[in-house]
């Protein structure tokens, strides 16, 4: 294995040198793997989306989810990170482990139909409501990349959709955007205390990836000279801020993890945000479980009856400031 994902490991950080817009390289491969999408309507620019060698579902969504209750998981480390979420009392967690391999598990949780994304190049974790106005939407991958974010496509009107905000940004429903829900990045151990009778996704053929091992060796840890910095990733952020750093988004704003870390907990009109150690990062060592310690977040907003969870999003710096070019970053 160690030669495989030594491969992997350089192909992945060969995306961090030049990832050239896709357009160039002609717009009829695209029109062949998706005959359906109208690359007419759009509100983006298509040469913002990239081809990095992937194709149409290459990189194949969870077909068939299978569980197991949280008390029976034992192959999976105490402080793997899992994005997990509880609807009607229905509570689910869904292991990066697997996520970083399949990127997408459509889903019916406590009766909402949910569409669980994970983009392990920005580390954007995020569950949507996949009904959009009258339609209910089934996601696929559509291979490509924009700000180094996943674009999916749904299969209904095969729209391509960014996965960082949820909204279409190709096709017939360009401009509509799902409803992001309240979910938490969290280690297992923290899941399996707070819903003892949750449920957590398992492979559907344990021989099918390196489940339990990471091909983003050291990517959270890299550091470049700034002017390289500037090539590879053309977001401006402050001199203290690295492209690789962890923040928190919520909406528009977002903290970074060590600022967090370091007064934890931080309340904002009635937001209140609160680290506590103990997860491992899946883009350290090549063995999950044996990553560095990056922590737990849990956003929180206060109400009359007591404080509710707000969806939020632990992402690389660089991908807050690429979707969000004047929010504010707190540090």
């Amino acid at each position: 294995m160690g030669l495989a994902f030594a491969v992997f490991t350089i192909a992945v950080f060969s995306l961090w040198i030049a990832l050239p817009g896709a357009f160039a390289q002609g717009l009829s491969k695209w029109q062949r793997e998706f005959p359906a999408t109208d690359f007419e309507t759009r509100i983006i620019e298509l040469d913002e989306i990239a081809d990095d060698g992937n194709t149409r579902d290459s990189i194949a969504p969870v077909g068939d989810p299978r569980y197991l209750p949280v008390s029976e998981v034992t192959d999976i480390g105490p402080l793997e990170p899992v994005l997990s979420i509880g609807i009607n009392g229905d509570f689910r967690a869904y292991p990066l482990r697997i996520l970083l391999w399949h990127e997408i598990v459509n889903e019916v949780i406590g009766g909402t139909p949910v569409l669980i994304s994970y983009c392990p190049l920005c580390n954007s974790g995020v569950v949507f409501d996949r009904r959009v106005g009258d339609r209910l939407l089934e996601f696929g991958n559509t291979g490509r990349l924009r700000h180094r974010d996943m674009v999916m496509y749904d299969k209904e009107t095969e729209s391509w959709w960014q996965q960082f905000t949820g909204e279409a940004i190709i096709g017939d429903l360009s401009g509509k955007r799902m409803t992001s829900l309240p979910a938490r990045l969290e280690s297992l151990a923290r899941f399996r205390e707070r819903a003892p009778d949750g449920k957590v996704l398992v492979p559907e053929d344990e021989g099918a990836r390196p489940y339990g091992a990471s091909p983003y060796v050291g990517m959270d840890t890299q550091r470049m000279p700034r002017a390289l910095q500037a090539i590879n990733f053309p977001y401006p952020l402050p001199d203290d801020v690295s492209p690789m750093d962890r923040v928190v988004v919520v909406g528009g704003e977002a903290w970074t993890l060590s600022m967090l870390r370091e007064n934890s907990p931080v309340e904002k009109n009635g937001l209140v945000l609160t680290w506590e150690a103990g997860q491992n990062s899946i883009h350290d060592t090549q063995l999950i479980f044996r990553g560095r310690d990056v922590g737990n977040v849990v956003v929180q907003k206060k109400t009359p009856d007591g404080t509710k969870d707000v969806p939020y999003d632990v992402v690389f710096a660089f991908s807050f400031r690429a979707f969000n070019p004047d929010g504010a970053l707190y540090r």
